[in-house]
């Protein structure tokens, strides 16, 4: 994860005129979390994130440092941002690959979720908009409200954002999911 997200939480927080009680108690955590996490020394899980962007009304792409690719068109590989949500727990093993770097202008987001053998997203996340992936590698069991897809190489899905959802690796090797969701949240 970015060594500037609790910075930039921090300073999203400052802006917007919430204390660290308010923010924590919108976004279900303790003070004593955010503080840690806002001086680097915790990293939240995915869902958590959310939380906090959500209660700063923003997203996740603004939190991270990305490039423009060429002018804003093409995004080569290996020069993509790659962000790695909650190093502390590293049992998860989920990396996202920015395919489409944030930015304001886009009304889609793109990451390739690389899921390392027995990782998994850190329990069910809602948020709004539409999602839609493709299993580039691997197997994955996909989770939409408290209902098992098991997924392997070339399936594809498609469901409301507002739905809880979560996904693990059931593969023995790493799997990769293209993912585009609507609007940007991440």
């Amino acid at each position: 994860m970015s060594g500037k997200l609790g910075l930039r939480l921090k300073l999203a927080r400052q802006t917007k005129g919430m204390t660290l009680k308010s923010l924590a108690e919108a976004a279900g955590c303790s003070e004593s979390l955010l503080s840690k996490i806002e001086n680097n020394k915790a990293s939240p899980s995915l869902p958590m994130l959310h939380r906090l962007v959500g209660a700063l009304e923003t997203n996740i792409g603004r939190m991270f440092d990305e490039v423009d690719g060429e002018e804003g068109i093409v995004f080569r590989a290996g020069q993509r941002p790659l962000i790695t949500l909650d190093p502390l727990r590293q049992g998860d093993g989920v990396t996202l690959e920015r395919v489409i770097p944030y930015s304001a202008g886009h009304l889609l987001q793109c990451n390739i979720h690389h899921i390392d053998a027995g990782g998994s997203s850190a329990g069910p996340i809602r948020h709004v908009g539409e999602e839609v992936g493709y299993v580039v590698a691997g197997e994955v069991e996909l989770i939409v409200d408290e209902r098992s897809f098991h997924l392997r190489e070339g399936d594809s899905f498609a469901f409301q954002s507002e739905r809880p959802h979560h996904y693990r690796n059931t593969g023995t090797r790493r799997a990769s999911i293209f993912w585009v969701n609507t609007p940007p949240t991440f």
